[in-house]
């Protein structure tokens, strides 16, 4: 699943993206209903490990101090520092409970709330964990590490390694092919609140450039024995955090621990093995955005606004202010390795500015190149701040029907598209260019996620919307850009019958 032929397998990345689009007649292919005795475990655990119970810490920076890098202080790498950037990233944020039922929210976003992603952790020597370096599987459930193995050679002191991986039956059990691009889309949900909650320890954090299989092999995932046929995980990204560059990867043995069966059985769907290969190969060292955001307001603490964060249900209908709007796409350039999306927004509800579709250009130098492959009677009327008008006008109705008729998409304040450099970055980075493009998605959403909450707004990332038709309302005509996610933020509306429980 993870040997990438020379070729780079671009064409294979095409196909499947065009096979994977929804279309006003057709649905991308899945089982069409939902088949509750094959739902998959959101946990995944492994036989004949130790299990480390961490620490638990309330303790954060203001989330406005997140974007002044400078002002927090370096906290020592410890058990207890481990467990807040583990908890306040991929932990558990609340229970949800109703009519009987139970069930989980967690601090990093996914599609369905199905949690595809899976964290590794290669720590150096750490006092409650072990004597040496170790690799653990994290248990976000009891908010643990499950011990795999101890290794016998030196890491760097102050640096960890955290490898991100997905479990790609638990999205295909609900959507079926189209999944792989919402597990690459978690993935980056699953970064993004990583680097935050790294930021929040004075910590850095970056991709490192490593190979599909280097990761694979780092964490076991390349034997596959350990696991069920249909419930391989897929390596993503491995990231490091702390001071200074990371040597030669450690060399993991065979294991004996063996993952648990998420469920008791599983539909076939081959595409996603085939997309799954085309798009493995070394991580793209991505270029910078030049800019960065401003400092929001003081706010609450960073840990109180990643626990609130929610995917809205419903939307009230009403507006936001010109300044909230703004500082929504502020926040957008926090996540600064992410050049090659822009938004396409339908403004609804925004005081001071007109209803109608606008830009934001995230990186200046593609104006020309946006301009000449969108519909050529757009305004492009220049409103400040690389925001452009491009048509006036109602486009609620228009952007429900593209969002698989979701009503959410038009009683928000304002909802966009990502839009993504596409041709490009596959020809420059190969097939995981694919990947990382939804990578970047997904990091910018987890980012607007929290922007919203410490507003006091909501927000939702759609998956589900039909490509083409959006293409064509902008007027696009070949693939040097493709819309790769939605998102919609307004006011939501809580359902005041669930209850909400504590995580821990």
């Amino acid at each position: 699943m993870i040997d990438n032929p020379p070729m780079k397998n671009i064409a294979t990345v095409l196909e499947y993206h065009d096979r994977t689009k929804h279309r006003p007649s057709r649905y991308a292919a899945s089982l069409g209903y939902m088949d509750w005795e094959t739902q998959p475990d959101p946990f995944r655990r492994y036989s004949h490990t130790p299990l480390i119970a961490l620490p638990f810490s309330d303790v954060t920076p203001p989330y406005h101090m997140l974007f002044q890098p400078e002002t927090l202080p370096k906290a020592p790498l410890c058990i207890e520092s481990l467990s807040q950037l583990l908890r306040y990233s991929l932990g558990l944020a609340a229970w949800k409970s109703h009519g009987g039922s139970r069930w989980p929210l967690r601090c990093n976003a996914s599609s369905g709330n199905l949690h595809p992603t899976e964290c590794y952790v290669i720590a150096p020597p750490i006092p409650g964990i072990g004597l040496n370096p170790t690799l653990s599987h994290y248990a976000p459930k009891e908010n643990g590490l499950e011990l795999l193995h101890t290794y016998a050679e030196p890491m760097r002191e102050e640096t960890l390694l955290i490898a991100l991986s997905s479990v790609v039956w638990r999205e295909a059990w609900k959507y079926g092919e189209r999944c792989w691009r919402y597990c690459q889309l978690d993935a980056g949900h699953a970064y993004e609140s990583v680097r935050i909650s790294a930021q929040m320890l004075g910590w850095e954090c970056e991709i490192l450039s490593a190979d599909s299989s280097e990761i694979a092999r780092l964490c076991g995932l390349d034997q596959h024995k350990r696991f069920e046929l249909h419930e391989w995980e897929s390596p993503d990204m491995l990231l490091r955090i702390g001071p200074g560059k990371y040597g030669v990867l450690p060399n993991t043995p065979p294991l004996e621990s063996r993952a648990n069966l998420l469920s008791p059985s599983h539909h076939e769907w081959p595409i996603l093995e085939t997309i799954d290969t085309a798009a493995a190969g070394t991580y793209p060292l991505i270029s910078l955005l030049e800019y960065g955001r401003h400092t929001p307001e003081p706010s609450k603490s960073a840990g109180e606004i990643i626990l609130k964060r929610r995917s809205a249900q419903m939307m009230d209908g009403s507006s936001v202010t010109e300044n909230e709007f703004r500082q929504m796409l502020d926040a957008s350039l926090y996540c600064s390795d992410t050049g090659d999306i822009h938004f396409m927004i339908f403004l609804h509800r925004v005081e001071g500015l007109e209803k109608g579709l606008y830009c934001y250009l995230r990186r200046a130098e593609v104006l020309s190149s946006l301009r000449d492959s969108t519909d050529p009677t757009f305004l492009w009327k220049d409103c400040g701040n690389a925001l452009y008008l491009l048509r006036p006008g109602d486009y609620r109705g228009a952007v429900q029907m593209i969002s698989c008729n979701q009503e959410i998409a038009k009683d928000g304040a304002f909802s966009f598209g990502m839009l993504s450099r596409f041709s490009g970055p596959l020809e420059e980075r190969g097939g995981i260019g694919y990947k990382n493009l939804y990578h970047q998605c997904g990091a910018i959403g987890q980012m607007l996620y929290l922007e919203a909450t410490s507003l006091g707004l909501s927000a939702t990332g759609i998956g589900c919307f039909l490509d083409d038709e959006f293409h064509t309302l902008l007027g696009l005509r070949d693939q040097r850009f493709q819309s790769l996610y939605h998102f919609t933020i307004g006011r939501g509306i809580v359902d005041t019958r669930v209850m909400t429980l504590p995580p821990y």
